[in-house]
This record gives C-alpha cells, structure tokens and sequence, in this order.
C-alpha cells in the first residue's frame, strides 16, 4: 500500500524515544553504567551519602558508605520471572566499612565488610517491573516544586493602612516550612513547620543578625540629616537606623536596642545639647511607606539578644517552659540552616530561588553573599532576600532597576509549570530507600553501644529496606498494575503524570484550578487526555515532544529564530524560560528560509497576538508538540470539540488487540512510533541477513559479526487484563535487515504500525430506530470473516494446602463424578492441553479432607480393615465458570521442594529430558534440511548456537525444579490453567471510532439485508447521523471522506494534527479517487458525489433511500467492555452470612438487588404476594427459604413466609437504643403480644415489665 502524507510543516525534529522518562529516572538512579569512585550523588547513591557515616553516641566507632554493587537477578529474564509468580530483582550489596577510635583521637579501620540490603526489583526493558508475578507501572507525580512562592493572601485581603496583604513560603524538599504573613496590622510574622507564629524580628535576631540597627540597615534605605534647631521637623518623628553616639565622649544618646521609636523633642533636645552635627535616619516614613519590620521592632517583649531570641523560639516550638541550653541555641541550626538530614531545600529549590531573586541576592550589605547552587540548606540570605520582596509586594512597588534590567515584584502562580515539577521512579525510589536508611542508621546507632565485639554484618539489619521496598512496589498509590489492553495503553500508562499520592493531592480537596489548563501546559502536558470523572485534570499526559531535565522540570522544544530566520537549532525550554519570550506557531509561512510576512501570530504567555516578526526569537516544531501520544493518533483531531477528542483518546486505550489486524486507512504518522517504542514489535538489533524465520524465533547473521542474534518471539501470552500477546514475524530467511527495523509484529500492529481497530465501509443513516441514541447495524458480514474477532486469555489457579483437618490432594481420584466427566483429565489430576471446555467442566480434581464424625465401634473396625472410605474427603475440584466456553492452551504445575518424593523428583527431570531430546532433534533435522539446501556457513553457526541456548534453558528449568519457588508456607502445589477465548463481535458490544463517537452494537444484520450502494456493495456498519452536529466531532465526517479515497486508491492517507488535509485536498482524492475507478471501467453512477454522498438502496425491498447518503470507510474500535464479561443471571446462590442477603455482582455469583424504587414499581402494580416473595423468601428469610425449596420439591403449596432477618436486626437495634419492640397480631386483644426473638421464634414467656420506654 502506497502513503500520501499531506503535512505541509517540514519536520525538524524526530519524537524522542517516549519511554525516555521512565528508562532515564531509572538508570540516574542506580548509576550501573559507572565505577563506583566516580559516580554522582544523586539516586541510590545520594541515599548512602546522607545517612553514612553513622557515629556512635561516644564517637568511638563510625560505620562507612563505601559503595553498592548489584548482583546477578534470580531469574534470567522477566518472563521467567512472570511465568514462576516472582519478582524480578537483583541482590543489592553494599560494601560497609567500620572504625573505631584510638586513643590518640584517630580513627582506624577495623573491618570491611559487603551486606547484602535487599532485591531491588529491577525496570525491565520496555519500563515495567515484575513484582509478585504482575507486570507494575511506578507513575511519575508532578507536584510542587520546592522554592520560594509568594501568594495572595486569601483570607486578610487588606490591612488596617488599606495595604493588599501577601504571604511567602519558602518550601523545601524535605524539612520544615518558612512561612512569611502580616496581621491586619501590618506586623511581619514567621510561622515555622506550619506551627506557632514568631515575630519576623525574633526569628532574624535567632538567625544571626543581632541588633536592631543592623535589621533596619538591610531593609530601609538611610538619610545624612544635619541636627539643627532650624531643622527640628526634619528629625522629629522620624527614626534613627542605628544608634546615635556622642563621639567626643563616647556616650550613646540613643540605643536602639533599648527601644525601636521616633525620635521625640526631649531627644533631640539631647542631640542639640551634645553638639552632635548630623544623624542617619531611615529615608521617609517607615510606618506608612513599609511598616512591617519597624512596626515587629516596636512590638512589646522583642528579645534582646540572638540568645535570648533562640531560646523564645525553642519554647514557643517546643511548648515548654524549661530549655536544654545547648538545643535551644543550636535550634534552628538543626532544623534549617545546618543539617541535611532534617532540611533538604534542593537543587531545584535554589535553581529556582536564584533564578527568581539573583537581585536582590546581589543587594544584600557586603557581609552577605550569594548562595552557591550547590547549597542545599536553608541561608540566611534566602530569608533576607524572601523578606525583601514580601516587603515590596506589600507597598505595592512594581519593580526597581538592578544593572539596566527592570525587575518586576509579582506573585506566584502555583498552578505555573514552573512551580510544578516531576517525580519520577529514580526519585520515588531515592526517597523511600533514604527513609529506610535512616531507620537503618538509629538501629546501628543503638547496637553500637552494646559491649561486644561488632561487624559491619552484625551491626545492620535489612528487615527495613525490605519492608518498604514491598510497600512501595505492593501497596504505593503510585505503583499501579499495568493497562495492558493493548500498545498504546501500555505507552501512555508510563508517560502518565499523577497529582495524587503521598506528598501531593487529595482528589476530594483539590480545586478547580489545579485542574484547569494553564498555558504552561503548551508543549509539555496534553490539554486533552486526562480521565473523565474525579480525576479530571489531576491525572495528565506527557506531551509527544516534551522532556523532563535534571531539575524535574517539564521542557518542550522550539526552533530557534534569529534576524526573521528560523533556524535549524532546536532548544528546550522550561516554562519560566518561555515567560518573557514571543514563540511563532510551526505553521508561521517561511519563504527561502525568512518569514515571509513583517507581521506573524506570537504566543507570549497566556496571550496570542499579532507582533512584528522581528521580535519572534523561537518558533514551534511541530504542530503535534502540543498533544500526548494518544490525541497524536486521532486525525483531523482540529475539526473534533475537545470533550469528544478526550473521549476518543481514552478510548483508543481500550481497544482490544483483534486477531486480524488492520492498519487504518487515514492515520496521523504516529503510529509507527507507537508500535516500536511501546516495544510491542520487536526491532533488530543490528543490522545483518535474515537466516532462520519461524512462528516462534528469528535469527539474524549480523554484518559485522559471526555469532548469529536470536530473538524469541512472544507466544500466546496472557496480558494484565487478559487480552492476548503474540508476536508473528515479517520477515523471510534470506531478506536483508537494517538496525532499527521492525522485525516481527506484536499484539495491535501491523507491519509495524499500531492497528488498534478495522477500516469498515460505514454509512451515516438512520434504520428502522436500530442505530437510535448512538446504537450501531452491524452487518454479519463483519463476524462471519472475523474482522472484530479477538482473543482473551483467562487464567484460573487452584492451590492445595496444608488444612487443620489434613492435606488437600490434587488427583483424580474424586468422590461421585462419572468417568465422563473425567475423559480429558491426565493421571495427575489436570486437565490435558488443547481441550475444549464449557461452563462446570473439570479444570483440576482436587480433594479436601472433611470435617472427622463421629464413628461407631463397628464403623471404626471397617474403616481399619478397608482403609479410608471416599466419603472421608470432598470435591474442591476447580470448574470452568458460568460465561466461559474456550480452550486449554497451556497448565503449569508448580510444587514445594519438600513435598516432592524421590520417585516425582526423578519423573519430572526425565520429562524435561525428553523435551530437551525432542527441541535438539527438531534442531538436527533443520540443519539437516538447511545443509542440503546448500546454506552453510551461517546455518551451521547458528545451530551451534542454538544447541547451547537449548542445553543452557533445560539444565535451568532443572535448577529452578531444585529451588523452593515462590510458594508460600502452607501451600503444597499449585496448579495454573490457561483457557484461550475466541469473542466474536457481538449485539451489546461496544465499539467506536477515534473522535469519541462510542455505542453499542444494537443487532448484526444478515448482509443482503443491508443497505447497499449502486454497485451492489453492503454497507458494513450504518450509524446514526444525529450523533455528529451536537456533538461537534466534524473529524469523523471527513476521516470516512478521505477513507473511502484512501480505499480506492490503495493509498495510506497520513494526517498529522493540526497539519493534515483541508476540506479541498480531501474533496481533491475523492475526485482523484472517482477518476481512477471510472477509467476502470466503473459506471459514473455507482459513484458517490465529491462530498461522498450517494443514494442508497435498501437490502430488503431494493427500493431506493430517499435522501443521500454520506458513505466511506472509518476506523473501527472495539472495546474492551464486551457484553459477554457483563451479562450474568443467577437462580440461587451464595448469601452473606451477616444479612443472610445474597450478595452483589458478577464475581461473587450475585444477585440483583430489588432496591427502593422496584419495591414502588410493585406497590403501585399492588404485587402484593410478589413484593412479599421479594422481601422474604427471595432475600433474607433464610428458614422460609428452606421451606420454600421443599414446598417445591414435594410439589406442595408455598409456605408463609417468616420474619426477614434484617427485619430481626432493626429490632436489636432498636434494643440497642433501650426500645423494646414488640409484634402485635392484628385482630387480637390490645394486651402484649408475644415478643420476636433473635432466633425468629414467638418466645413463650410472659412479657416483663419493660424497663424502657415502649415503640
């Protein structure tokens, strides 16, 4: 099949590989690749480097970091690891190093030891992690970034003086928050750890700066005044910056330390009397210009010293009144300024710090200096400056000039993608193994005290690096269970970005801005996918371009423009990066190399304006940049609403991979990269010559090379929502390969392109109501050749374990089942391969022992002489559930080491024998036949090799049959079945297209009963046409427009978003299309119109439609909701044994509740005996029940029916409140009736005196 691809952008930048996030995240943290010495302090290695050294509490011994190595996995691969239930992991063994102490105050190496910590599970190559057998996905979080925000304050709008109040934050990544607020009257205030307010000159004075003076010297700017009695009012009122010292004889006039406040007439009548010249006051008036720090001066009770300062803190923090000196001093030390281990203010913390206030960090007096962007405490300097610009916002100053650049005060946005940031699994894993590091560090703490001799081994217990490793992988909100259903789901599970999980969102809490677009989100996280429902907005998609840097920012390339001239540099950019920026569209009109017009649409912002084209610096890449992956793939996705695109690309995800897969006629250009990142195809490793190309391998001659690359295909492997993995090759032996290639097809791809779905010949027409409110005609056609065919695979397992009463046994031997129903059991007790099963047929025969009776002298002498009766056990045996009609493609037996007896021991290892004698004879015979066929050289390499691949797997599977396994403690054997179901399209399954046009199949038509076209030709699927205007998803429309071209013409229509065909160019293939058909000899009236519309006949009557039709061919889905997993009927079943009411749903065999509003439905009918039926018998009555059925049984008339027992529980409820109840007869005497009791009987005592009152 030819493409046409109608994009008119030309493109300058390839997508990257859409699993980078994820594989990168994962090796910046463990650092493989690098020598131990070498390696940077980030991941697992900064997790070691903030713990270690641990000291004793005398410092006589220190327990040493030195390095970590990984050891070889306990499965050779992860489908190993999938098919045998485990984890795949390697041993995680870090080299530990202890010292003590001399006496000469050196410490001296004792021991160097490696401990083994944990299994690390490990990221297997196409981003997932086996854990506990299950293929898991760790999503990314996006939260807020560390840094310092300044917001509107919310609650206090204004202060007394009219002043809008703001507030700043200085968040960290781990440690307390700084937070900076002014009360109704202007006064600053820190409240530290989110706990007690401090005043915000309590807190400078503790942090180091110590006088007054020295506080007003940094925030307010200082005047020279001449002291003179002309100029009272000059220096009346105003305050003085630092203490006014009489220097002739040394005496300070006036101390600021005694007290902040304006100067008055009694002194400056000292000033005049001392002769002092001049003073240096604060520059205006501070109290209305800036009052917050001079009005925290003034306030009562200011500490007078940096200790005094400390200390009022530290009992403010610590609510108490009595202080250990030396922590109070050393306070805010611990919990900001010095320690790592209690605050981490980040990398990205001071990126973002000195990228916002560089300066004012540049303003601070001399004795203060700029933070290096390595720092990652908390600095004095952070405060001062974070101080600063609160203050400015405050006054409501715009901005100041700092080196010729205008510097613009302006709160923060938190939603900005500049203040969010991502999480990836290198971090997640990073912060969990620290915390268990650190509890690993108090342990080593506490046994280093202990007398005895220690190693490094004897010194540190794993027990918590284990533990949360299974919690973060088994139970984290972030460590989900793979969307398998098909490529694309798997894809865009890992480039999902999550709000939620710990130290991020609640969905119940979180507002509607956090779930808005914002314009940041332009190029880095899709505006369109992201779940309907209560995640809306919190769960979102990475762009198809975007990138994540070091800092865990989100950046989106640009094409850099210079002098009008797009050039061929592409940068990435952050978001705070973009902010100042104008940035052309990718379809800006460029003629020999220049924009070609002086005026071009600019983005800057939030806003989209014209500008002159001299002041564009960066343009777009791609028009696709701004999507995710999965919008990627919905052509003319420009022409659909936004609402039904989101639904299209949610749904594509759950397409089910079909048996017959089909490219789609109109497709955008992504699927390609879909189907080889999402390693769903496998590629070719090198580039070489195709020798050996069966269903279940490919081998390949490398060029450069004589050892042949082997590749084994998948086959028939279950996925995680049990669809079907298969990988079928496409290539021949013979045909030359190049690096890259895509060598064999997966599940939903074809030839190397995702194929979630089938080009139907659809037409948009109403018929007989059977396509109304989206319902959809379905030819038969389309189920006779199996074009919606697909395959599930279900796996059932039963366990035999060790019970109080006896082993269970997995045999064939069952209690009263006929020879019939055990025809396709082998010896063992399973069932045999390739056998076709239906609902209640036998799976595996398994016995459990039974409840011991009471046994008679005679029965005990009996049960001696004849051994044990069958009546001794029951059947557990596994069946086929209701629903369930396929066939036995494979069984896996799994049993303990302990419980296999010598002679089973030595027949499973002469089974593996023979299949490894069957698999080299297999081999013999091809080298056999290849060598006849005079292919030689290669051949004979490649049988070699094959010969040790097939001795290495089978002497595995005998030392993997030596090894316990992954069953647990009371389990003596398991037993796997797998049971491959065919699911024909069917009435009640959903299908739909890619622009989120979803409905249901309402009835399959025989196929001459369908509408047909002039030609003959039947019309595949109709749908109704009332599902387009209102829905606005005009893409459908033309998808099926240029289909129908794209189908004559046998030609792959590409339309990337935003840059595919126009309205024209699809008119323009159909006519081309028309063309075409009438020169081959097809009559100009059996062809549609140039908008595809063409009269059609009906299959039944042959009479024409009135109206025309528009007909063409769209791409198809069929989802993953099929009716067959959903309708489900019960007659009786089991009950819970609290209500007695039988239970809910299709898993548990439920029933359907007869709720409220049916209860009506009969009331108004006047059922009564039904309504009875329903709330007694039918539902929790549980002894009229066992009336009922022996009515039934004995062909009796139905009993009456009794008391319900959740009638039984209201009563002890009642009783519970000190009601009694009692149930009066009607008709009888007014005296009490007797009382129900628990039991349902009428008790037959006389009624008491009641205690409480009556109901």
């Amino acid at each position: 099949m030819k493409t046409k691809d109608f994009s008119k952008i030309p493109q300058i930048l390839k997508a990257p590989d859409l699993l980078d996030m994820q594989k990168q995240s994962f090796d910046w943290f463990l650092q493989l690749d690098t020598d131990p010495e070498e390696r940077n302090i980030q991941g697992l290695q900064a997790s070691f480097m903030d713990v270690f050294p641990v000291e004793s509490a005398d410092g006589s011994m220190q327990l040493d970091f030195v390095k970590y190595e990984l050891g070889d996995p306990k499965y050779h691969s992860p489908e190993e690891a999938l098919t045998r239930g485990g984890t795949y992991a390697s041993p995680l063994r870090v080299w530990m190093a202890l010292s003590e102490k001399q006496a000469s105050g050196k410490l001296k190496q004792v021991t160097e030891q490696d401990v083994t910590l944990c299994d690390l599970p490990l990221m297997t190559d196409n981003g997932s992690f086996i854990f506990n057998g299950a293929e898991r996905i760790v999503v990314s979080q996006l939260h807020r970034s560390p840094g310092i925000i300044f917001e509107d304050d919310e609650e206090k709008k204004q202060s007394v003086l009219g002043k809008p109040l703001h507030f700043a934050r200085i968040i960290p990544y781990r440690g307390a928050w700084v937070e900076f607020e002014f009360d109704l009257d202007n006064v600053l205030w820190v409240r530290l750890d989110r706990k007690k307010k401090i005043l915000a000159t309590t807190f400078l004075k503790a942090s180091g700066i110590e006088t007054n003076s020295e506080i007003l010297n940094i925030f307010y700017e200082a005047e020279e005044v001449a002291v003179s009695q002309d100029n009272a009012s000059a220096v009346i009122g105003k305050y003085a910056i630092e203490d006014i010292v009489d220097k002739a004889t040394g005496e300070v006039v006036l101390n600021l330390e005694d007290k902040v406040a304006p100067i008055d007439d009694k002194t400056f009548k000292h000033l005049l009397d001392r002769k002092i010249k001049s003073v240096r006051l604060i520059k205006g008036n501070p109290k209305d210009d800036n009052p917050g720090i001079i009005l925290a001066l003034e306030a009562k009770n200011q500490p007078k010293s940096a200790s005094d300062a400390r200390h009022e803190i530290y009992k403010k923090m610590r609510g108490q009144d009595f202080i250990v000196k030396e922590q109070a001093e050393d306070y805010l030390n611990t919990i900001l300024y010095k320690s790592l281990r209690r605050y981490d203010f980040s990398l990205v913390g001071r990126y973002k710090a000195q990228r916002k206030l560089q300066p004012l960090y540049d303003q601070l007096p001399k004795k203060f200096k700029s933070p290096g962007e390595k720092v990652r405490n908390l600095t004095i300097e952070d405060v001062l400056v974070t101080i600063k610009y609160l203050l400015a916002l405050n006054t409501g100053a715009p901005s100041f000039k700092a080196e010729g650049e205008e510097f613009k005060f302006e709160v923060d946005d938190i939603d900005h993608l500049g203040n969010r940031r991502v999480r990836s699994i290198g971090e997640l894993l990073e912060n969990q193994i620290r915390v268990a590091l650190v509890q690993i560090g108090r342990n080593v703490r506490d046994r280093m005290n202990k007398e005895e001799k220690k190693t490094p081994r004897e010194l540190v217990n794993a027990a918590p690096v284990v533990a949360i490793i299974r919690k973060f992988f088994g139970t984290s909100q972030l460590s989900q269970f793979m969307d398998q259903i098909n490529p694309l789901a798997e894809l865009t599970h890992k480039r999902r970005l999550s709000a939620l999980g710990p130290g991020g969102l609640n969905r119940k809490r979180a507002g509607f801005e956090v779930r808005d677009v914002h314009y940041t989100h332009y190029g880095r996280v899709c505006p369109i996918e992201t779940p309907e429902g209560a995640n809306i907005g919190l769960i979102v998609s990475l762009a198809a371009y975007a990138k994540v840097n070091q800092y865990g920012l989100i950046e989106t390339p640009y094409r850099k423009v210079s002098a009008k001239k797009p050039t061929a540099d592409v940068e990435y950019l952050t978001a705070n990066k973009e902010d100042d920026i104008f940035v052309g569209q990718a379809n800006t009109p460029v003629e020999s190399g220049r924009f070609s017009t002086d005026q071009v649409y600019g983005r800057i912002k939030d806003d989209y304006v014209f500008v002159d084209s001299n002041k564009v610096s960066y343009m777009d890449v791609s028009p696709m940049q701004v999507v995710s992956i999965s919008a990627a793939c919905i052509p003319f996705l420009e022409h659909d609403d936004a609402n039904r695109a989101l639904m299209g690309s949610n749904m594509q995800r759950q397409a089910v991979p079909l048996l017959l897969t089909e490219a789609p006629l109109v497709a955008t250009g992504m699927e390609p990269a879909i189907a080889r990142d999402s390693r769903a195809c496998v590629t070719a490793r090198t580039s070489g010559k195709v020798i050996y190309s069966a269903g279940d391998m490919i081998a390949i001659k490398p060029d450069h090379s004589k050892d042949p690359d082997v590749y084994h295909l998948i086959k028939y492997r279950r996925s995680n929502q049990d669809t079907c993995v298969n990988q079928v090759p496409i290539v021949k032996s013979g045909d030359i390969v190049k690096k890259g290639d895509i060598i064999a097809d997966g599940p939903a791809t074809a030839n190397g392109q995702l194929a979630l779905g089938k080009n139907a010949l659809v037409a948009f027409m109403s018929w007989e109501g059977y396509n109304y409110e989206d319902a959809i005609l379905v030819s038969e056609r389309l189920v006779e050749e199996d074009a919606f065919t697909s395959i599930f695979i279900e796996e059932f397992e039963v366990e035999a374990r060790d019970t109080k009463l006896g082993p269970e046994e997995i045999t064939r031997d069952i209690p009263n089942v006929g020879s019939d129903a055990l025809e396709n059991i082998d010896a063992d007790g399973v069932v045999v391969p390739s056998t076709i099963v239906r609902p209640g047929d036998i799976l595996v025969c398994k016995v459990s022992p039974k409840g011991e009776q009471q046994l008679s002298p005679e029965e005990r002498l009996l049960k001696v002489i004849f051994g044990k009766k069958a009546e001794d056990v029951t059947d557990t045996s596994l069946r086929v559930p209701p629903g369930v009609n396929g066939k036995i493609i494979g069984t896996r037996v799994f049993v303990r080491r302990e419980k296999l007896t010598k002679p089973e021991e030595r027949q499973r290892v002469e089974e593996i024998n023979e299949e490894m004698r069957q698999h080299l004879e297999a081999l013999k015979n091809f080298r056999k036949e290849s060598l006849e066929n005079k292919k030689a050289a290669d051949i004979e390499e490649f049988c070699k090799l094959m010969e040790k691949k097939i001795r290495d797997k089978y002497a595995r599977e005998k030392e993997l049959l030596k090894q316990t396994g992954e069953l647990s403690v009371t389990v003596n054997k398991v037993v796997k079945v797998y049971i491959a179901l065919k699911r024909r399209l069917q009435v009640g399954d959903k299908l739909s297209g890619r622009h989120g046009n979803k409905g249901v199949v309402a009835k399959i038509m025989p196929k001459e009963d369908m509408p047909y076209m002039p030609d003959g030709t039947p019309i595949d699927v109709v749908l109704s046409p009332l599902g387009v205007p209102s829905r606005m998803n005009i893409g459908q429309i033309l998808e099926t427009m240029l289909g129908w071209a794209g189908h004559h013409l046998n030609t792959q229509m590409v339309c990337p978003v935003f840059d595919g065909a126009s309205e024209e160019e699809v008119i323009g293939q159909i006519k081309e299309a028309k063309k075409k058909l009438i020169a081959d000899g097809v009559p100009a009236e059996y062809l549609p119109d140039d908008y595809c519309r063409i009269r059609l006949f009906d299959g039944r009557t042959g009479e024409p439609f009135k109206e025309m039709v528009t007909i063409g061919y769209l791409y198809v889905l069929k989802l993953i909701h099929l009716v067959e997993d959903k309708v489900h009927a019960r007659s009786t079943g089991p009950y819970s044994l609290i209500t007695r009411q039988p239970l809910g749903g299709k898993a548990l065999f439920g029933g359907q509740r007869f709720g409220e509003m049916e209860v009506w439905a009969l009331e108004g009918y006047g059922a009564a005996y039904m309504l009875q039926e329903m709330l007694t018998v039918k539902s929790d009555d549980f002894v009229g029940r066992t009336k009922m059925y022996e009515a039934i049984i004995k062909g009796e008339f139905p009993p009456q029916p009794g008391v319900p027992e959740s009638f039984k529980v209201l009563v002890k409820e009642l009783q519970a409140l000190s009601l009694d109840v009692d149930l009066i007869k009607t008709g009888d005497a007014p005296a009490p009736a007797a009382a129900v009791s628990a039991e349902g009987e009428e008790s037959k005592e006389k009624p008491k005196k009641k205690a409480a009152s009556k109901a």
